[in-house]
């Protein structure tokens, strides 16, 4: 029994420190991955520990070792992350069809995957005779456009509203807001337009937006 329960124990021990790993490079800080060395001093553990869990992740995809021997995260967990985009569609989609049926504009939840912004879900106006087509899956790097900025806001504890003019497609008007408190989740509300638009107005729809996706999360 002592057995089993030290197996135990190591088993718990070693997915407890390969989850350090996978969060460690998930860092903004280290988008461009980190040596053995590096990770194995910011963990407090020995190179070996690092070699073998590196090893075993990257058999997954979880973790790649790059030329430069630099370690970064791989599409394995991008696949991973992709199976709970469904669930979280289901949940925000009310939130958006109410958004954008209340503003006549594009509504859409934007997600961070590494450097860039994912658009996982949108949704049309129904009464309105023109509006944007913005497609799920469009991405663009966090830095450019009001969805991106708005989650790097987020990432500094400001959710105020974030706009942006012409900075993805010539002519079109954006505004977004992160969603703040959602434990694991870096996203923002946002809409889309191809005019401007009473940001006053909309900012304060936006927010609240975001601000109901966070709290039907955390039930």
């Amino acid at each position: 029994m002592a057995k089993d329960n030290d197996l135990g124990g190591e088993t718990s021990q070693t997915m407890d420190r390969g989850l350090a790993v996978i969060a460690l490079l998930a860092e903004p800080a280290h988008a461009t991955g980190l040596t053995v060395t590096e990770m194995a001093q910011k963990l407090g553990v020995g190179r070996p520990v690092i070699y073998r869990l590196v090893a075993s992740l990257a058999r997954r995809d979880i973790v790649i070792r790059r030329i430069d021997g630099r370690i970064c995260l791989g599409v394995g967990l991008i696949h991973l992350a992709n199976s709970v985009w469904p669930g979280l569609r289901d949940v925000a989609s009310p939130i958006l069809r109410e958004l954008a049926e209340t503003s006549g504009l594009t509504a859409h939840l934007t997600v961070a995957d590494r450097g860039e912004a994912l658009a996982i879900a949108v949704v049309e106006p129904r009464w309105t005779g023109l509006h944007v087509s913005y497609r799920e899956g469009t991405r663009h790097p966090l830095e450019v456009g009001a969805a991106g900025r708005a989650i790097l806001a987020g990432r500094g504890g400001d959710d105020r509203w974030v706009p942006s003019a012409g900075e993805l497609q010539p002519g079109a008007h954006g505004l977004a807001a992160p969603v703040m408190g959602a434990a694991g989740l870096e996203a923002s509300i946002g809409l889309v337009a191809m005019a401007a638009f009473d940001e006053d107005r909309i900012g304060p729809q936006v927010q609240a937006a975001a601000k109901d996706l966070a709290a039907a999360l955390d039930h």
